[in-house]
């Protein structure tokens, strides 16, 4: 039986390009001259740390950029809030979500039920996986499931026919 898997994935190695890239930006900037702000990244967050908001906001807008140049979707970051890290610095920790979880894998198979395609959709650890008797009627489930902008990005793989 027809099937595919969908998931929310996230490309490691590309969040690494795009750190190392904003980071290469943010040195040869001019208004960040003699600033101490910069990116870490440790595999699983990223954080920012600046002295003002206008830097904070600025790094944070370089490294969106970079994403999206490398194809990663911002809806898979979750920044939180800005707080003080001493010394008149301020920081910012950006996690990266991956897998989708039980209530929004809910609301995925709530949104396939209520689209009356003819499929199943099954929630499998941290994926969905959507199967039918008719290839159309997955694909008909790929483009509605494309089309609802969903609050994390959603990719479409294992496609087996």
């Amino acid at each position: 039986m027809p099937s595919f898997d969908v998931v929310s994935e996230i490309d490691t190695q590309e969040v690494d390009n795009a750190v190392n890239q904003a980071r290469k930006e943010i040195e040869a900037r001019y208004d960040f001259k003699g600033s101490k702000s910069e990116l870490q990244w440790d595999k699983k967050e990223i954080t920012i740390l600046s002295e003002d908001d206008y830097k904070m906001e600025a790094i944070k807008n370089i490294l969106q950029t970079k994403l999206l140049r490398r194809g990663i979707d911002i809806k898979a970051l979750s920044f939180e809030k800005v707080t003080e890290a001493g010394g008149r610095m301020l920081k910012q920790k950006v996690t990266l979500v991956q897998g989708i979880d039980k209530e929004k894998s809910k609301t995925l198979v709530q949104i396939i039920k209520d689209s009356k395609l003819k499929v199943q959709a099954q929630i499998v650890d941290e994926k969905l996986r959507v199967t039918s008797k008719s290839i159309d009627e997955l694909q008909e489930t790929i483009a509605l499931l494309r089309n609802s902008n969903f609050e994390i990005p959603l990719q479409f793989n294992n496609m087996r026919s």
